[in-house]
């Protein structure tokens, strides 16, 4: 018995006998030898085009010095959106729901390109924290201002992304506890939001995943 509404967040998913925390991290590496086939999927084409197009956005975003950094955040994105979906399977734990997840995403690459910024391009780091046009009696306070919202950028990219998986989640297990106590007609009601639900989290998976993969991208372009 659930005794507590977010215990359905805590990593001890099993079947029988067999644990299966943090499984959706590493199950991904068993679709990797698809690429190996003598003729490709229309998954794998499906796959290529993803990728061809969010390289070129990303390689376009951190413009022609730093396209090689477009590897980096597609892969980054492929790694979200597939911990994303998996979590949506029955006993697979959604290790993106995790802050001790999306923390070990962010921080290391804000750490990277924030300490080489201001290693290798200072004077442009400097210029980034007073606005152009700034009246003079405004610079100090712009200044504190641009320093928070630097520092605090990977702590929102890794809350964004645990509270949209948390949030889904919770509606589906709430969904799910009150069909024992409904009626008949509230029980195909909730069946049928549940199915709505379970289509938007889908969605939610690769937005989601979209928008943490750019807005690091948009983030390592400033330095």
């Amino acid at each position: 018995m659930m005794t507590n509404l977010f215990s359905v967040f805590d990593p001890s998913s099993s079947v029988t006998s067999l644990p299966m925390n943090w499984v959706s991290v590493i199950v991904g590496v068993g679709i990797l030898p698809l690429c190996f086939w003598k003729g490709p999927s229309r998954g794998a084409v499906l796959y290529g085009r993803l990728e061809k197009g969010l390289n070129q956005e990303m390689g376009v975003l951190l413009g022609a010095s730093r396209r090689t950094w477009a590897v980096t955040f597609l892969a980054l994105f492929l790694l979200i959106v597939l911990n994303n979906s998996l979590g949506l399977l029955p006993y697979v734990f959604t290790a993106s729901s995790h802050l001790v997840f999306t923390a070990s995403l962010a921080l290391p690459l804000w750490l990277g390109y924030f300490m080489k910024g201001w290693v290798k391009n200072t004077t442009h780091m400097l210029a980034h924290l007073v606005q152009q046009g700034t009246p003079g009696a405004l610079m100090g306070f712009m200044v504190l201002i641009e320093s928070v919202s630097s520092v605090i950028r990977p702590g929102t990219l890794a809350v964004r992304l645990a509270a949209n998986m948390i949030a889904g989640h919770l509606l589906l297990t709430l969904l799910s506890g009150a069909i024992s106590l409904a009626s008949v007609t509230s029980m195909v009601a909730i069946l049928v939001s549940q199915v709505a639900l379970l289509v938007l989290e889908a969605a939610v998976a690769a937005i989601q995943a979209y928008v943490f993969a750019v807005l690091s991208t948009l983030y390592a372009s400033e330095v």
